[in-house]
């Protein structure tokens, strides 16, 4: 079996495995935890559940007023590299015809030139933020192997991509088989280091505003 057909094969059949078990062990423990029943009275004219909770959630993803430049900075970069994986996942014709093969929908990709730009934009837009953490006192003191090992796994298959389009580095063979090897090490990582964030903000935020909506509570 060449390293291609591994890669290709069991490789990323139990990547997706352990991802799939993975996320759904982390709901199920987070959601089955038990919670105190909330005893307040709900503010007169207050919206509902469902209301408040997307209002949690759409109400953060702006930048708040009066934020400092470094911090400002820190939540545009986010925003940057969010978009930018978000395009290349979502964007790229193969990465579509592997979804397509997974869940049987497909949709039109993007040329390959702005998926490029979006790998180079997004990679420099990670490194910046590993050298943020990297040189500002304060995320560094507080920074642990689960912040540089996600960003490590999140890293690679953007470089890797990147390498295997514009064949360089090596056969196109070897360069596919390492960007989806790398691919696959993000999936495994993924339920159990903090790229769950992904799927967590949503019931955090959710919950959020659900509690601020019950008290009258603006943001």
């Amino acid at each position: 079996m060449s390293l291609l057909d591994f890669a290709r094969g069991p490789a990323i059949t139990v990547a997706l495995a352990v991802f799939c078990l993975g996320v759904l062990w982390r709901l199920i423990s987070l959601l089955g935890l038990p919670r105190a029943k909330d005893r307040s009275m709900r503010r007169a004219g207050a919206s509902s559940d469902f209301a408040n909770a997307i209002g949690g959630f759409v109400r953060h993803l702006w930048v708040p007023k009066g934020i400092g430049l470094t911090s400002r900075f820190a939540m545009i970069n986010g925003y940057v590299f969010h978009l930018g994986l978000a395009v290349i996942v979502f964007g790229f014709a193969q990465h579509i015809l592997f979804l397509r093969g997974l869940f049987g929908v497909g949709w039109p990709g993007l040329p390959t030139s702005i998926i490029t730009l979006a790998g180079v934009v997004t990679l420099a837009s990670l490194i910046a933020a590993l050298v943020r953490r990297a040189t500002n006192p304060v995320l560094k003191l507080i920074s642990t192997f689960n912040d540089y090992f996600s960003w490590l796994v999140t890293t690679l298959p953007v470089l890797t991509g990147l390498l295997a389009v514009a064949h360089l580095g090596g056969p196109y063979e070897t360069l596919l088989a390492l960007h989806i090897l790398s691919v696959a090490a993000l999936l495994i990582w993924f339920p159990f280091g903090k790229l769950m964030h992904a799927v967590l903000v949503f019931v955090t935020r959710a919950e959020t505003g659900i509690s601020y909506g019950r008290r009258g509570v603006k943001i």
